[in-house]
């Protein structure tokens, strides 16, 4: 009788220590999940205000007024996910000319209580295997009326920070007004920036632009190749090189022509000015 109320006892010791033990694993757990929801938080499109609406034609469009909803958000509930991602798209949207004076002070508030200075510096800092891509990819091909440039979209206003070749008169730190708005909208799309044309003045060029993207941040820059389809046939076609090899604009043009790579096109003669 004895050893029976003694067994039983102690099967109910272990029975409510095994439990107590699987709480606190369970709490321990649970602990730590909410704990890095609250450093790392969700992305900033699960909530209601994502600062993009669709338009009738099924664009993506930014909107200030759902932008203006997340910054008075995140000043009073932290989530270092989603407000990085807002100060981000804020940053490219050049959001600080849109805002009025108050909120200006506001959004200012919600940059340096989220860092926003190192959600910059760290798209530069991701960049700079691109710049160097960009530099060994022009200097490869010097004279050659083959420009490449490379944008740094955190920055639109000062975007242009790498420039190899220059042909089309742009200069470092010029900035961009709708290229990542087109990017977006070929996103959505899924189109490609590809082979097509730009006229600047009398000259012609064949571009392609290559959106960079980033997990945390979507498309954050771009490398464009420009050529200078009159350079080619008023210079590089008519440098001694290429008479040697019985080089010219009028055998180049022909199987230009037949050609289906996405970066031929038909040589034509200068424009006259």
């Amino acid at each position: 009788m004895i050893n029976a109320l003694q067994s039983e006892l102690t099967i109910n010791v272990v029975a409510s220590i095994i439990v107590s033990a699987l709480f606190l694993v369970i709490g321990f757990v649970w602990g730590k999940y909410k704990e890095r929801q609250r450093k790392f938080g969700r992305n900033l499109e699960e909530y209601d205000f994502y600062p993009f609406i669709v338009t009738r034609e099924n664009f993506g469009e930014f909107s200030l007024k759902d932008f203006r909803l997340g910054m008075h958000y995140f000043l009073k509930n932290e989530d270092h996910t989603a407000a990085r991602q807002l100060i981000f798209i804020g940053e490219q949207n050049n959001v600080r000319t849109q805002l009025e004076p108050a909120e200006q002070k506001v959004y200012a508030q919600l940059f340096e209580k989220y860092d926003g200075k190192r959600v910059t510096d760290d798209t530069h800092e991701f960049l700079e295997n691109y710049e160097r891509i960009v530099r060994l990819i022009g200097k490869s091909f010097p004279n050659t009326g083959i420009e490449i440039l490379l944008h740094n979209l955190a920055d639109p206003a000062h975007s242009l920070i790498t420039l190899e070749n220059n042909v089309t008169g742009r200069h470092l730190r010029d900035g961009t007004t709708n290229l990542l708005i087109d990017l977006k909208r070929r996103q959505l799309l899924n189109e490609d920036k590809l082979n097509y044309e730009l006229n600047i003045g009398a000259r012609k060029f064949k571009c392609t632009t290559i959106p960079i993207k980033r997990k945390e941040f979507g498309i954050v820059g771009a490398i464009c190749i420009n050529i200078d389809a009159n350079y080619i046939t008023e210079e590089v076609l008519k440098s001694p090189a290429c008479q040697t090899f019985g080089m010219s604009s009028r055998s180049l043009a022909r199987p230009a022509a037949q050609s289906s790579s996405p970066l031929s096109f038909r040589a034509k003669s200068p424009a006259r000015p």
